[in-house]
């Protein structure tokens, strides 16, 4: 993939991971499976952006509202996480990836709050991108999240601006992201990151996640560099 100059590169882009399990039933094979492929692209997604000079990646990985999804499927996302904490956490250790979690540790298993706990402090010095995953995240739950934690520490009414609101969410010291990307033909949001993709540019692509490769991601970087981005403002005339 040969990118656009770097001014033209979104500083942050957030991608929702859609259609593993579309991506399995279309080869006969099953949702996990499916699942076990979008997990092994995260690695050359990464690669792809690092190398188009984008410095914060985000992924939705596993929503608040998957934990609805049968109990089999359930289960095995957590096994895969747990996998991906031991094999993939020093092979982007190795390429200078910080890993950060968004989202909430309270109902993962203790063995998955110690891997992830363990990934954060191993990578927490490297530079070369920052690598967000949004794991038992829900955008509401985070603005949720956020209100009670200022409610507790007893912020005045006069205190909350919504600079002052970023500190508390599970992005904190994280840009907004410039562009959100979904595979697998989606139009929604789908309860992400919903505060801090207010002005972000949007970007679909009918690739199911597993085939998302560095040539969607370079479509998708292209485009953004032909869009103006206004902040609700006007453009000044050239």
């Amino acid at each position: 993939m040969n990118p656009p100059d770097r001014s033209a590169v979104p500083n942050h882009i957030a991608i929702i991971m859609d259609g593993n399990g579309r991506w399995a039933e279309s080869r006969g094979l099953s949702r996990h499976e499916g699942h076990r492929a979008g997990v092994e692209n995260i690695r050359r997604v990464v690669e792809a952006a690092a190398q188009a000079g984008v410095r914060y990646l985000t992924l939705y990985a596993f929503s608040t509202e998957n934990w609805g999804r049968p109990e089999g499927e359930v289960s095995g996302l957590l096994e895969i996480l747990g996998e991906v904490l031991i094999h993939e956490t020093p092979l982007l250790h190795e390429q200078g990836v910080q890993i950060r979690h968004l989202g909430s540790l309270d109902e993962l298993p203790a063995h998955l709050q110690q891997g992830v706990s363990t990934a954060l402090a191993l990578t927490d010095g490297n530079d070369r991108l920052v690598l967000s995953i949004a794991y038992n995240y829900g955008g509401r739950a985070e603005i949720v999240h956020s209100v009670r934690s200022m409610i507790t520490e007893g912020l005045a009414p006069e205190d909350v601006t919504e600079e002052r609101f970023g500190t508390y969410l599970y992005t904190a010291g994280l840009p907004d992201p410039d562009m959100i990307v979904r595979t697998a033909g989606e139009m929604r949001l789908s309860n992400f990151l919903i505060w801090q993709a207010a002005y972000a540019e949007y970007w679909s692509t009918p690739a199911y996640w597993p085939d998302f490769d560095a040539e969607h991601l370079g479509q998708a970087i292209l485009d953004y560099g032909r869009r103006k981005r206004k902040f609700g403002g006007l453009l000044q005339e050239e």
